[in-house]
């Protein structure tokens, strides 16, 4: 098992550790800790709306299928028939 701190054994050591430097290093891994959260809830956030996206997607992927098959044909445009070479009477 690796050696970590959670959040609550930091607030514990700042009690214990009373020099200055200990407190300003446990100062900065408690920040570091609500960051951490904040991140995480944002990540929860984003996906989220994610989830939501695809939901809205579904319902439009025939429709999007329609338009790349528009897409496709316009870019490869039907090829006209050659005329022929030569006399014609």
């Amino acid at each position: 098992m690796p050696y970590a701190f959670t959040e609550q054994g930091v607030s514990m050591l700042s009690s214990v550790l009373n020099s200055q430097r200990a407190i300003q290093v446990n100062i900065a891994i408690m920040r570091t800790f609500v960051k951490i959260r904040q991140m995480l809830s944002a990540h929860k956030e984003l996906a989220g709306k994610i989830k939501e996206l695809e939901r809205q997607i579904q319902s439009h992927d025939h429709k999007i299928e329609a338009i790349f098959e528009a897409i496709h044909e316009l870019m490869n445009p039907p090829e006209k028939p050659r005329r022929a070479i030569g006399f014609r009477p």
